[in-house]
């Protein structure tokens, strides 16, 4: 257990404020990358706090430059600098951990900002809310342009989420979905040539049927009915 670097008392799990002191810790970076500050190369704002982000070199690999907030401790990511973050620190993982991951997201308490919605550190437009990986259990905020923020403390429990096989979870997930909708196409178009005298409905057509019915209905329907015409 972590303690509090004002006054020393334990730290609360899964959380970077001190209920002694109020103060708040730097558990996602201390003591685990070394790190040098830089002055930012463009004004980007905290979207917690409205003050400027400061610049700062992780040194992953040569240069590897993120923003973060000293009075917060929140970080923003630009686009797939989190991922390889974590790709970097947390290696050697090839065992699932259902336990340990369970246990985790039981454990987690709600950060101090409870359900809300900012804007992005470099557009200023609001972020979308997004669950980080299968039973990682952190919401985080992303611009599709560009980037992520975590709040204080979130970036420590994605770690915790990849030790416990956490992203290994998540790419069994998505080759299970990948592998019902294969099946579910499957069985539509097996349906579909089954249909007696090509009576097929308009979603039988593929992918380029579909983008000439969306532009032009009507050369879309005149087509179709030719097709008919020849397969019966």
């Amino acid at each position: 257990m972590a303690n509090c670097s004002n006054c020393s008392a334990p730290l609360p799990q899964n959380s970077i404020r001190c209920d002694f002191c109020g103060s708040r810790n730097d558990v996602d970076l201390k003591g685990v990358h070394y790190y040098t500050t830089h002055e930012a190369d463009s004004v980007r704002t905290c979207p917690r706090c409205n003050i400027p982000l400061k610049t700062i070199d992780l040194k992953l690999d040569g240069k590897f430059l993120i923003e973060r907030c000293d009075e917060c401790l929140g970080l923003f990511f630009d686009p797939g600098e989190l991922e390889a973050l974590l790709e970097a620190t947390v290696t050697n993982v090839f065992v699932i951990d259902r336990s340990r991951l369970g246990n985790a997201n039981i454990a987690m308490r709600p950060n101090d900002y409870g359900v809300s919605y900012i804007k992005c550190p470099v557009c200023s437009k609001i972020m979308n809310r997004v669950n980080f990986g299968t039973k990682s259990g952190v919401i985080v905020d992303r611009c599709k342009e560009h980037g992520v923020w975590l709040d204080g403390g979130e970036l420590r429990n994605l770690m915790e989420w990849m030790k416990a096989g956490g992203k290994l979870l998540d790419q069994e997930r998505q080759e299970e979905r990948k592998k019902a909708e294969a099946e579910q196409e499957r069985e539509r178009r097996d349906k579909i040539t089954q249909m007696p005298g090509g009576n097929y409905p308009d979603d039988s057509f593929d992918d380029y049927g579909s983008i000439l019915r969306m532009k032009d209905p009507d050369l879309f329907h005149i087509i179709k009915k030719a097709v008919d015409f020849f397969i019966r």
